[in-house]
């Protein structure tokens, strides 16, 4: 299975349906690229393995800015700092994002399961994703701030 316009949307659908729903917030999705390397865009990730018809994962990376901004939105108080409530919020945003994404590849007549998310945090930290496949990178901007949803499967 490549990566196909259809198997994207779904994640793509998914990051802005949770965004608006928890946190109230519209996200904006910009063009998806085929990333280089290992290095998170971002401060904190969240990232979920998914097994079913093909292998691969599911990563959200957030700069500092921008996670903060979401988690204040979402707690209804102002974050100051990636701590250990920061990085549990993102292991759930990244659970709802991939079961989502997989209710919405499910309506497509395609099954596929989610595995716990684990977090990673601090400058410049590596991601691995579960597969050698190319990892797809899409852009999402918000208030000025950034995050990335990587979306790798073989």
């Amino acid at each position: 299975m490549n990566m196909k316009a259809e198997f994207v949307n779904p994640f793509l659908e998914a990051t802005v349906s949770v965004l608006k729903t928890m946190a109230s917030l519209d996200v904006v999705p910009g063009k998806a690229y085929i990333k280089k390397g290992s290095s998170a865009c971002g401060d904190v990730t969240g990232i979920v393995g998914i097994t079913g018809e093909a292998e691969g994962s599911l990563c959200i990376s957030f700069s500092k800015n921008c996670i903060l901004d979401v988690i204040s939105k979402w707690f209804g108080e102002e974050q100051k700092e990636i701590n250990e409530d920061i990085k549990d919020a993102v292991g759930e945003l990244t659970n709802m994002i991939s079961g989502d994404s997989r209710r919405r590849l499910q309506n497509m007549g395609h099954t596929f399961h989610g595995s716990i998310p684990s977090v990673i945090s601090g400058p410049g930290h590596e991601v691995k994703h579960i597969t050698r496949a190319p990892i797809l990178s899409i852009p999402f901007s918000l208030n000025g701030n950034s995050f990335v949803v990587e979306v790798c499967f073989k």
